[in-house]
C-alpha cells in the first residue's frame, strides 16, 4: 500500500533535482502506513543556509565565515557542520536544482533511530530501482553502518 505526499512536501520537492523528486516518489508509492513520511526541506535559499548555520554558534564565529551576526543562535544546539555555510546541496546547484532532499517519518519522534533507520532503507532501496546515486546523512561513506562516524543526519539525501 502506497502512502500519499501531502501538499506541503509536494511544496517542498519544488526546485529538487528531478532524479530525487522520481526517488521520493517511487518511495512513496513502496511505503506502507507504518511508515509513512513527509519531506520537510528541498531547496534552501542563502538566508536559511545562514540562519542554519548560525545554530550553535557565536556572532564571531558567523561573523568569520561571513554569515551576518545576526543568525548567531550559540543557545541552540548545531545543525550543520559545513565549514563553508553556502556549500550546502540544498542549495541550487549549477544545473538549477536542488541535490539534496530531508525526509522524517511521520510522526514525528526525532529520538526513534529506527524509524529514520527503515525509511532510509526504502529510499535507498527506491534510489536503487531508479537508477539513481544517492549518499544518506547518516552513513555519509555510504558503507552500510549508519552513524558509525557520529554521522547524525538522518533526514538528509543527496545526489553521489
Amino acid at each position: 500500500m502506497a502512502i500519499r505526499l501531502g501538499s506541503e512536501s509536494l511544496a517542498h520537492l519544488k526546485g529538487v533535482h528531478p532524479d530525487i523528486v522520481r526517488v521520493v516518489t517511487r518511495a512513496a508509492l513502496m511505503a506502507t502506513a507504518d511508515l509513512d513520511f513527509k519531506v520537510i526541506e528541498g531547496v534552501r535559499t542563502d538566508q536559511q543556509c545562514y540562519i542554519n548555520y548560525g545554530k550553535g554558534r557565536t556572532a564571531a564565529q558567523c561573523a568569520a565565515k561571513g554569515v551576518p551576526a545576526v543568525h548567531a543562535a550559540p543557545g541552540l544546539p548545531k545543525v550543520t557542520w559545513l565549514s563553508d555555510p553556502l556549500n550546502s546541496k540544498h542549495r541550487k546547484q549549477k544545473d538549477g536544482f536542488g541535490h539534496a532532499v530531508d525526509l522524517i517519518p511521520y510522526p514525528v519522534d526525532w529520538n526513534n533511530l529506527k524509524r529514520f533507520d527503515a525509511l532510509a532503507k526504502l529510499v535507498l532501496e527506491a534510489a536503487k530501482l531508479e537508477r539513481v546515486s544517492l549518499r544518506w546523512g547518516a552513513d555519509w561513506n555510504q558503507n552500510g553502518r549508519p552513524r558509525e562516524k557520529g554521522e547524525t543526519d538522518s533526514p538528509h539525501f543527496e545526489l553521489a
